[in-house]
């Protein structure tokens, strides 16, 4: 971004002259630490992804890395998201708050911002997110894409609209919008648009756009490059990404000191995101799913 070109043919034309250098300076900002999670705006811990992440595992034997008999025993834990949407105001917030402001009666009501919310419709949600839309709020037209995708909510199913959406959300600086339009890219069998926003999601933060990324670049070839993106994921505590490290250490693609300084830094990600609510949220999710 140091140069301006003429037209679109000049800009071409110089790129072989500084490809490494821009390359270099690409994978430095790739590679270095991502910054902190995005906190829950209640409880202001760090937001997993998914419930798993809020566990820690336990240590690693001379045999074995524990991290996949512990997926399976936390299997319900491993496919439900741990943050929720509120078009209201555009917040997302952790299932645990969510949870704890129903429990005092409040279930009609959102937990940030107090707007009243019983007996809406989801057609009636729609039209609050495509109001917080028009406010160029990037979550919420995250939300009205996935509406879109899917043909959801009153709307007929169009993808090229919410790729649009998506588009606009990540100019905005929406990781979750990167992610998507890494993986409908990667999808579609462009592999290069698909790297392109997984790397800008990964940049800002998201692990599992990560871990996708790095198991993108193992599939292309990339082993090492694979490795480095599993590794940072997995110590932001992506238990995928553990999980995948695993998998290579047992083909003797990762050493030993490598997983276990990788499963200490996923545990101390874990401790992070723990609280006593958290924990008491888990056990009573798990027992309600048996």
């Amino acid at each position: 971004m140091t140069v301006k070109y003429c037209n679109a043919n000049c800009q071409r034309n110089h790129w072989p002259k500084h490809k490494k250098e821009c390359e270099q300076l690409y994978d430095e900002a790739l590679f270095k630490d991502p910054p902190a999670k995005e906190e829950c705006p209640i409880c202001f811990l760090p937001m997993p992804i998914r419930l798993i992440s809020s566990i820690s595992l336990p240590p690693a034997t001379i045999l074995s890395v524990p991290i996949y008999d512990y997926a399976v025993a936390n299997v319900e834990l491993s496919g439900k998201l741990m943050e929720q949407h509120f078009p209201c105001c555009g917040k997302s917030l952790c299932l645990v708050c969510l949870h704890s402001c129903f429990q005092t009666g409040n279930q009609g009501t959102c937990p940030y911002c107090k707007t009243q919310m019983i007996r809406k419709t989801i057609e009636e949600d729609v039209k609050d997110i495509m109001k917080r839309v028009k406010a160029n709020d990037a979550g919420s037209m995250c939300e009205l894409a996935m509406y879109f995708r899917h043909g959801e909510g009153g709307l007929q199913q169009d993808r090229t609209k919410a790729m649009e959406l998506f588009a606009r959300a990540a100019d905005l600086g929406s990781s979750q919008a990167h992610d998507y339009l890494g993986a409908e890219y990667y999808e579609g069998g462009d592999l290069k648009k698909a790297k392109f926003h997984l790397g800008a999601a990964a940049m800002a933060g998201n692990e599992k756009a990560r871990c996708n990324l790095g198991n993108l670049e193992g599939k292309s070839g990339n082993v090492g490059r694979g490795l480095k993106h599993l590794k940072i994921a997995a110590s932001a505590g992506h238990h995928e990404a553990m999980h995948n490290l695993l998998v290579a250490f047992r083909i003797g693609m990762v050493n030993r000191d490598t997983i276990d300084s990788t499963l200490a830094a996923y545990n101390t990600s874990c401790v992070e995101m723990r609280s006593e609510a958290r924990d008491k949220y888990m056990s009573d999710f798990k027992n309600r799913q048996r």
